[in-house]
Protein backbone atom coordinates (compact mmCIF):
# COMPACT_ATOMS: atom_id res chain seq x y z
CA UNK A 1 0.00 0.00 0.00
CA UNK A 2 1.45 3.18 -0.56
CA UNK A 3 1.56 6.18 1.12
CA UNK A 4 0.58 9.68 0.67
CA UNK A 5 1.25 12.88 2.70
CA UNK A 6 -0.52 15.84 2.80
CA UNK A 7 1.58 18.60 4.33
CA UNK A 8 -0.77 21.21 5.70
CA UNK A 9 -3.98 23.69 5.15
CA UNK A 10 -6.22 20.37 4.67
CA UNK A 11 -6.90 18.64 8.10
CA UNK A 12 -10.62 17.11 7.57
CA UNK A 13 -12.01 13.97 6.89
CA UNK A 14 -9.85 13.54 4.09
CA UNK A 15 -12.87 11.76 2.21
CA UNK A 16 -12.02 13.22 -1.47
CA UNK A 17 -8.64 12.22 -1.14
CA UNK A 18 -9.38 8.74 0.07
CA UNK A 19 -12.01 8.49 -2.60
CA UNK A 20 -9.43 8.84 -5.10
CA UNK A 21 -6.99 6.93 -3.73
CA UNK A 22 -9.38 3.70 -2.69
CA UNK A 23 -6.99 0.66 -2.49
CA UNK A 24 -4.18 2.27 -3.89
CA UNK A 25 -2.64 4.22 -0.79
CA UNK A 26 -3.31 5.37 2.49
CA UNK A 27 -3.21 9.28 3.13
CA UNK A 28 -2.27 11.11 6.25
CA UNK A 29 -2.87 14.95 6.74
CA UNK A 30 0.06 16.35 9.32
CA UNK A 31 -1.30 19.46 9.43
CA UNK A 32 2.25 20.94 9.70
CA UNK A 33 2.91 24.43 10.50
CA UNK A 34 6.79 24.40 9.87
CA UNK A 35 9.22 22.05 8.46
CA UNK A 36 10.74 20.78 11.56
CA UNK A 37 7.33 18.73 11.87
CA UNK A 38 7.86 16.90 8.86
CA UNK A 39 10.95 15.34 10.45
CA UNK A 40 10.25 11.16 10.87
CA UNK A 41 7.01 11.40 9.53
CA UNK A 42 7.31 12.41 5.48
CA UNK A 43 10.55 10.58 4.53
CA UNK A 44 8.84 7.65 3.48
CA UNK A 45 6.02 8.92 1.49
CA UNK A 46 5.40 7.95 -1.78
CA UNK A 47 3.57 11.08 -3.07
CA UNK A 48 3.11 14.38 -1.14
CA UNK A 49 0.79 17.12 -1.42
CA UNK A 50 0.98 20.56 -0.18
CA UNK A 51 -0.52 23.61 -0.07
CA UNK A 52 0.64 27.58 0.94
CA UNK A 53 0.83 27.46 4.60
CA UNK A 54 4.41 26.11 4.04
CA UNK A 55 7.59 25.26 2.35
CA UNK A 56 9.26 21.78 1.48
CA UNK A 57 12.99 23.06 0.97
CA UNK A 58 16.36 20.83 0.26
CA UNK A 59 16.31 19.66 3.71
CA UNK A 60 13.07 17.65 3.81
CA UNK A 61 13.33 16.78 0.00
CA UNK A 62 16.93 15.03 0.52
CA UNK A 63 15.40 12.57 3.15
CA UNK A 64 12.81 11.54 0.70
CA UNK A 65 13.40 8.05 0.41
CA UNK A 66 10.70 7.00 -2.60
CA UNK A 67 8.87 9.95 -3.72
CA UNK A 68 6.95 10.14 -6.92
CA UNK A 69 5.34 13.29 -7.06
CA UNK A 70 4.99 16.40 -4.89
CA UNK A 71 1.92 18.01 -5.97
CA UNK A 72 1.49 21.67 -4.83
CA UNK A 73 -2.07 22.04 -5.14
CA UNK A 74 -2.36 25.61 -5.95
CA UNK A 75 -1.24 27.77 -9.08
CA UNK A 76 2.21 29.15 -7.70
CA UNK A 77 5.34 26.43 -6.74
CA UNK A 78 7.75 29.37 -5.15
CA UNK A 79 7.03 27.64 -2.05
CA UNK A 80 8.94 24.20 -3.27
CA UNK A 81 12.46 23.47 -4.60
CA UNK A 82 11.51 22.42 -7.81
CA UNK A 83 14.95 22.22 -8.52
CA UNK A 84 16.37 20.19 -6.11
CA UNK A 85 13.70 18.25 -6.28
CA UNK A 86 14.26 17.26 -10.22
CA UNK A 87 18.03 17.07 -9.07
CA UNK A 88 16.37 14.26 -6.99
CA UNK A 89 14.63 12.79 -9.92
CA UNK A 90 11.32 13.66 -7.91
CA UNK A 91 8.73 15.57 -10.82
CA UNK A 92 6.78 18.83 -8.97
CA UNK A 93 3.29 19.59 -10.16
CA UNK A 94 0.80 22.41 -9.71
CA UNK A 95 -2.77 22.56 -10.19
CA UNK A 96 -2.82 25.69 -12.28
CA UNK A 97 -6.64 25.61 -13.10
CA UNK A 98 -8.39 25.18 -9.96
CA UNK A 99 -9.18 28.63 -8.90
CA UNK A 100 -9.06 30.44 -12.24
CA UNK A 101 -12.59 32.35 -12.18
CA UNK A 102 -12.50 33.00 -8.32
CA UNK A 103 -9.41 34.85 -8.59
CA UNK A 104 -10.51 36.69 -11.59
CA UNK A 105 -13.57 37.62 -10.55
CA UNK A 106 -12.42 38.66 -6.47
CA UNK A 107 -9.55 41.22 -8.35
CA UNK A 108 -12.84 42.69 -10.18
CA UNK A 109 -14.91 42.87 -7.38
CA UNK A 110 -12.02 44.25 -5.59
CA UNK A 111 -11.44 46.74 -8.37
CA UNK A 112 -14.71 48.20 -8.64
CA UNK A 113 -15.24 48.07 -4.73
CA UNK A 114 -12.69 50.69 -4.84
CA UNK A 115 -12.96 52.39 -7.98
CA UNK A 116 -16.39 53.01 -7.45
CA UNK A 117 -15.82 54.31 -4.00
CA UNK A 118 -17.81 51.47 -2.27
CA UNK A 119 -15.63 50.71 0.79
CA UNK A 120 -14.66 54.08 1.43
CA UNK A 121 -18.71 55.01 1.57
CA UNK A 122 -19.11 52.05 3.84
CA UNK A 123 -16.35 52.76 6.21
CA UNK A 124 -16.42 56.61 5.89
CA UNK A 125 -20.79 56.59 6.42
CA UNK A 126 -20.62 54.25 9.34
CA UNK A 127 -18.00 56.59 11.09
CA UNK A 128 -19.28 60.00 10.22
CA UNK A 129 -23.13 59.26 9.00
CA UNK A 130 -23.06 63.51 8.22
CA UNK A 131 -23.42 64.35 5.43
CA UNK A 132 -25.50 61.59 3.95
CA UNK A 133 -23.82 62.26 0.48
CA UNK A 134 -22.07 60.99 -2.71
CA UNK A 135 -19.98 63.60 -2.52
CA UNK A 136 -17.63 62.24 0.65
CA UNK A 137 -16.10 59.97 -1.64
CA UNK A 138 -15.48 61.77 -5.11
CA UNK A 139 -14.35 62.60 -7.59
CA UNK A 140 -14.74 59.33 -9.00
CA UNK A 141 -14.38 58.46 -12.79
CA UNK A 142 -15.92 56.37 -15.08
CA UNK A 143 -14.70 53.20 -15.49
CA UNK A 144 -15.27 52.84 -19.37
CA UNK A 145 -12.02 53.72 -21.58
CA UNK A 146 -9.88 53.99 -18.51
CA UNK A 147 -6.79 51.72 -18.55
CA UNK A 148 -6.56 48.25 -16.62
CA UNK A 149 -2.93 47.59 -16.44
CA UNK A 150 -2.32 43.38 -16.08
CA UNK A 151 0.91 42.03 -15.18
CA UNK A 152 1.37 38.12 -16.08
CA UNK A 153 -1.22 37.46 -18.53
CA UNK A 154 -1.66 33.31 -17.77
CA UNK A 155 -4.80 32.11 -17.19
CA UNK A 156 -5.80 34.30 -13.90
CA UNK A 157 -4.49 36.95 -15.42
CA UNK A 158 -6.47 36.47 -19.08
CA UNK A 159 -9.50 35.56 -17.22
CA UNK A 160 -9.12 38.64 -15.49
CA UNK A 161 -8.13 40.87 -18.57
CA UNK A 162 -10.86 39.73 -20.04
CA UNK A 163 -13.54 40.67 -17.14
CA UNK A 164 -12.10 43.90 -17.19
CA UNK A 165 -12.43 44.40 -21.27
CA UNK A 166 -15.89 43.48 -20.63
CA UNK A 167 -16.97 46.47 -18.67
CA UNK A 168 -15.47 48.41 -21.43
CA UNK A 169 -11.41 49.18 -19.92
CA UNK A 170 -8.70 49.70 -22.08
CA UNK A 171 -6.55 46.36 -21.14
CA UNK A 172 -3.00 46.49 -21.44
CA UNK A 173 -0.66 43.81 -20.40
CA UNK A 174 3.10 42.94 -19.73
CA UNK A 175 4.36 39.80 -19.87
CA UNK A 176 7.59 38.70 -21.41
CA UNK A 177 6.96 35.32 -21.49
CA UNK A 178 4.11 35.11 -23.45
CA UNK A 179 3.94 34.95 -27.26
CA UNK A 180 2.93 37.46 -29.64
CA UNK A 181 -0.79 37.13 -30.85
CA UNK A 182 -1.97 37.10 -27.41
CA UNK A 183 -3.25 40.76 -27.44
CA UNK A 184 -4.71 40.49 -31.09
CA UNK A 185 -6.87 37.23 -30.33
CA UNK A 186 -8.80 38.86 -27.16
CA UNK A 187 -8.78 42.03 -28.05
CA UNK A 188 -6.29 44.10 -25.75
CA UNK A 189 -3.02 45.44 -25.71
CA UNK A 190 0.60 44.95 -25.27
CA UNK A 191 2.86 46.82 -23.11
CA UNK A 192 7.28 46.44 -24.02
CA UNK A 193 8.33 47.19 -20.48
CA UNK A 194 6.82 47.43 -17.45
CA UNK A 195 7.57 50.97 -16.84
CA UNK A 196 5.33 51.29 -20.13
CA UNK A 197 2.93 49.80 -18.62
CA UNK A 198 3.38 51.55 -15.08
CA UNK A 199 3.28 54.93 -16.77
CA UNK A 200 -0.41 54.57 -18.15
CA UNK A 201 -2.17 52.55 -15.41
CA UNK A 202 -5.59 53.30 -14.16
CA UNK A 203 -5.57 50.32 -12.18
CA UNK A 204 -2.89 47.65 -11.78
CA UNK A 205 -3.30 44.22 -11.30
CA UNK A 206 -0.54 41.26 -10.32
CA UNK A 207 -1.12 38.61 -11.53
CA UNK A 208 2.83 36.94 -12.50
CA UNK A 209 4.16 34.08 -10.27
CA UNK A 210 6.69 34.86 -7.69
CA UNK A 211 10.32 34.38 -8.87
CA UNK A 212 14.12 36.01 -8.31
CA UNK A 213 12.54 38.20 -11.43
CA UNK A 214 9.35 39.19 -9.94
CA UNK A 215 10.40 40.16 -5.87
CA UNK A 216 9.51 43.24 -4.83
CA UNK A 217 8.82 44.22 -8.16
CA UNK A 218 6.16 46.35 -7.32
CA UNK A 219 7.91 48.79 -4.44
CA UNK A 220 8.12 52.40 -3.81
CA UNK A 221 10.28 53.29 -6.97
CA UNK A 222 7.19 51.59 -9.21
CA UNK A 223 4.18 52.91 -7.23
CA UNK A 224 5.80 56.47 -7.76
CA UNK A 225 6.00 55.34 -11.52
CA UNK A 226 2.04 54.87 -11.78
CA UNK A 227 -0.26 58.45 -12.66
CA UNK A 228 -1.69 59.95 -9.72
CA UNK A 229 -4.58 58.50 -8.41
CA UNK A 230 -4.06 54.68 -9.19
CA UNK A 231 -5.29 51.83 -7.99
CA UNK A 232 -3.38 48.51 -7.07
CA UNK A 233 -4.78 45.42 -7.01
CA UNK A 234 -2.60 42.06 -6.24
CA UNK A 235 -4.03 38.61 -5.80
CA UNK A 236 -0.84 36.95 -6.41
CA UNK A 237 1.82 36.44 -4.37
CA UNK A 238 3.10 38.42 -1.38
CA UNK A 239 6.19 39.11 -2.16
CA UNK A 240 5.38 40.52 -5.57
CA UNK A 241 4.16 43.78 -3.93
CA UNK A 242 6.62 45.10 -1.19
CA UNK A 243 3.27 46.21 0.46
CA UNK A 244 5.61 48.85 2.91
CA UNK A 245 5.34 51.57 0.20
CA UNK A 246 1.49 51.47 0.29
CA UNK A 247 0.66 53.54 3.58
CA UNK A 248 2.57 56.61 1.74
CA UNK A 249 2.02 55.84 -1.74
CA UNK A 250 -2.09 56.45 0.09
CA UNK A 251 -1.09 59.28 2.32
CA UNK A 252 0.70 61.03 -0.67
CA UNK A 253 -2.67 60.11 -3.30
CA UNK A 254 0.11 58.13 -5.50
CA UNK A 255 -2.30 55.59 -4.65
CA UNK A 256 -6.22 56.37 -4.26
CA UNK A 257 -6.82 52.78 -3.22
CA UNK A 258 -5.45 49.41 -2.84
CA UNK A 259 -6.63 45.87 -2.56
CA UNK A 260 -4.46 42.97 -1.04
CA UNK A 261 -5.08 39.56 -1.06
CA UNK A 262 -1.91 37.73 -0.40
CA UNK A 263 1.15 38.81 2.27
CA UNK A 264 4.37 37.55 2.55
CA UNK A 265 3.81 36.34 6.05
CA UNK A 266 0.31 34.56 6.65
CA UNK A 267 -1.16 35.47 9.19
CA UNK A 268 0.84 38.60 9.45
CA UNK A 269 2.51 39.96 12.42
CA UNK A 270 0.61 42.69 14.35
CA UNK A 271 3.79 45.26 13.80
CA UNK A 272 3.14 44.72 10.16
CA UNK A 273 3.20 48.41 8.63
CA UNK A 274 0.47 47.94 6.46
CA UNK A 275 -2.11 46.43 8.94
CA UNK A 276 -0.95 49.35 11.28
CA UNK A 277 -1.72 51.64 8.74
CA UNK A 278 -4.80 49.85 7.82
CA UNK A 279 -6.05 49.51 11.32
CA UNK A 280 -5.48 53.54 11.72
CA UNK A 281 -8.57 55.49 11.60
CA UNK A 282 -6.62 58.72 11.12
CA UNK A 283 -4.51 57.36 8.53
CA UNK A 284 -6.15 57.42 4.65
CA UNK A 285 -5.34 53.61 4.45
CA UNK A 286 -8.35 53.00 7.08
CA UNK A 287 -10.53 54.19 4.46
CA UNK A 288 -8.65 53.25 0.91
CA UNK A 289 -7.27 49.62 1.60
CA UNK A 290 -8.36 46.50 1.52
CA UNK A 291 -6.60 43.60 3.26
CA UNK A 292 -8.16 40.05 2.93
CA UNK A 293 -6.50 36.95 3.89
CA UNK A 294 -5.36 34.79 0.88
CA UNK A 295 -8.93 34.17 -0.18
CA UNK A 296 -9.77 34.99 -3.77
CA UNK A 297 -9.13 31.82 -4.79
CA UNK A 298 -11.68 30.46 -2.09
CA UNK A 299 -15.49 28.65 -3.45
CA UNK A 300 -16.62 25.44 -2.21
CA UNK A 301 -16.35 24.19 -6.08
CA UNK A 302 -12.79 26.07 -6.37
CA UNK A 303 -11.46 24.28 -2.99
CA UNK A 304 -12.71 21.18 -4.48
CA UNK A 305 -11.29 21.48 -7.31
CA UNK A 306 -7.99 22.08 -5.63
CA UNK A 307 -8.05 18.91 -3.44
CA UNK A 308 -9.59 16.48 -6.35
CA UNK A 309 -7.10 17.57 -8.88
CA UNK A 310 -3.91 17.49 -6.69
CA UNK A 311 -5.18 13.77 -5.72
CA UNK A 312 -5.61 13.17 -9.12
CA UNK A 313 -2.32 13.94 -9.80
CA UNK A 314 -0.73 11.39 -7.50
CA UNK A 315 -2.92 8.59 -8.73
CA UNK A 316 -1.49 9.42 -12.01
CA UNK A 317 2.55 8.88 -10.41
CA UNK A 318 1.64 6.06 -8.35
CA UNK A 319 0.26 4.18 -11.71
CA UNK A 320 2.86 5.23 -13.19
CA UNK A 321 0.67 7.68 -15.74
CA UNK A 322 1.91 10.39 -17.79
CA UNK A 323 2.13 13.27 -15.28
CA UNK A 324 0.50 16.74 -16.36
CA UNK A 325 1.22 20.44 -14.91
CA UNK A 326 5.09 19.26 -14.19
CA UNK A 327 6.64 22.31 -13.33
CA UNK A 328 10.00 21.02 -13.39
Amino acid sequence: MHRVIITDFIHDDLLPERTVLSGMAEVEALDAHDEDAFVGRIESANAIMMYHNISLTRRTIERLQDCKLIVRCGVGFDNVDYVFARQRGIPVANVPDYGTEEVADSAIGMMLTMVRGIHLYNTRMREHPSPWMYTVAGPLYRLRGRIFAVIGLGRIGMATALRARALGMDVVFYDPYKQDGYDKTIGIRRAESVEELLDQAFVLSVHCPLSSETKNMINAEAIDQLPMGAYLVNTARGAIVDTSAIPDALASGRLAGAAIDVLVGEPPLPDNPLLVAWRDPKHPAYERLIVNPHAAFYSEQGLMDMRTKGVDACRRALLGLKLRNVVN
